[in-house]
């Protein structure tokens, strides 16, 4: 690997590196939105919603991400007469797919939740939407962070599909240059260390925030923090 190279071109592979990083944000905001109003209709007790949601999600989970970003680059400006960058044509429909996925992520940790939970707050009294927030979705929350790290993970690696529509991303950057310099093994070597470093640290803090509400929801409920002062011991007094 020829580092003095990577790095006399390091300006192209830092564009690509955003422009990746740009995909992953506005692919991430429509899967987790996608997702959440997927996961309502999944659940919700209404079936024609049910089978919408049974529908989108087995549509996006079975066809091939790459069949589904060439027709959307390809075959949208063809039927509506309009052009298409491939930028924002990838990043929604690898946002969509997103959403199939993250939509299950999301029943799975909530139907994990254990039905006493839901009864207990019914019968304090509690209405739907503080039931929900208060109860039942901070504890699905804990129970999907790990996935839903994952995915994004994987989601960032396939931001490398859109290089095969033009996006100018840190793979097509790099197979450019290697392209120009005949040094495929130092920006492909190159890319994968940037891929790594951005992907590691984010599964570092997912763990140990995972770990952290654990710790939380399993800490007795009498048991103080350690920067909150105890109270005094009780004199005991003798029995006359």
């Amino acid at each position: 690997m020829d580092v003095d190279l990577v790095l006399r071109h390091s300006g192209a592979l830092i564009d690509g590196a955003r422009i990746t990083l740009a995909i992953t944000l506005v692919g991430a905001i429509i899967a987790i939105s996608g997702g959440s109003a997927i996961c309502a209709m999944r659940i919700s007790s209404y079936r024609t919603l049910r089978a919408f949601a049974r529908a989108n999600i087995l549509f996006f989970r079975v066809t091939p991400e790459v069949i589904l970003i060439f027709w959307a680059y390809y075959c949208i400006p063809l039927i509506f007469d309009t052009t298409v960058s491939g930028f924002w044509s990838g990043s929604v429909v690898l946002g969509l797919i997103g959403a199939a996925y993250l939509a299950e992520i999301f029943r799975a940790g909530i139907a994990a939740v254990p039905r006493g939970q839901s009864e207990a707050a019914e019968a304090l009294g509690l209405k739907a939407f503080p039931k929900w927030t208060f109860v039942i979705l901070p504890q699905a929350l804990k129970l999907v962070i790990a996935p839903l790290v994952n995915y994004f993970s994987e989601f960032l690696k396939n931001t490398t599909l859109l290089s095969a529509i033009g996006v100018m991303d840190l793979s097509l950057q790099a197979y450019l240059l290697g392209g120009q310099t005949f040094q495929y093994l130092s920006f492909l070597s190159a890319i994968a260390i940037i891929y790594f470093a951005m992907i590691f640290p984010v599964t570092l803090y997912a763990r140990h925030l995972e770990a952290k509400l654990s710790d939380r929801s399993a800490r007795p409920a009498g048991k103080r923090s350690f920067w909150r002062r105890k109270a005094p011991p009780e004199e005991v007094t003798a029995n006359p």
